[in-house]
């Protein structure tokens, strides 16, 4: 019956206190961060796209304008 046993010496300094809804605190604090990187890549899809509409519709005006080859 001479087990030892250890025990574990926290010091003041050293404690971490763990609120009782850190789980829940990470899943929402990681479920914003997935919300903010898919507003910025929409962002981001939707600028691409709206310049490419806008670049369309003026070439589609410069084309319009200028006469073709055959046609002078």
């Amino acid at each position: 019956m001479s087990e030892k046993k250890t025990v574990k010496v926290i010091k003041k300094g050293a404690r971490q206190a763990k609120p009782a809804s850190a789980a829940t605190s990470a899943a929402t604090s990681a479920a914003e961060a997935a919300r903010e990187m898919v507003k910025t890549v929409t962002n981001w899809v939707n600028e691409v796209q709206n310049k490419r509409r806008s670049e369309t519709a003026n070439a589609l005006k410069i084309l319009s304008k200028t006469p073709r080859p055959s046609e002078i």
